[in-house]
């Protein structure tokens, strides 16, 4: 939904708010409760809301994935599984 600022010409009252695009312009100021509200011509507002946004959205196609250093002992990338490293004590 739009964020729509109103000014009244009356009073010089100046206020936000949230409205959908379909709704009626407001006329009446919620200061002076005369009907002499006018919507500005400002910069678009939004709001973000709920989940969506991610690291990866926008992100430069050509960037290519982290290598490891040669240090890494390969714990948490992947690189013993499906391979079997120590022995397992029996009782």
């Amino acid at each position: 939904m739009p964020i729509y600022e109103y000014q009244c010409q009356q009073c010089g009252n100046q206020h936000e708010v949230l409205q959908k695009v379909n709704e009626a312009e407001l006329t009446d100021c919620p200061e002076c409760h005369t009907p002499h509200l006018k919507k500005l011509i400002s910069a678009a507002g939004f709001q973000l809301k709920g989940n969506g946004w991610y690291v990866t959205d926008f992100r430069n196609k050509e960037q290519k994935p982290k290598q490891t250093s040669p240090g890494d002992s390969g714990v948490g990338n992947g690189a013993s599984k499906g391979t079997c490293q120590g022995s397992v004590a029996s009782d």
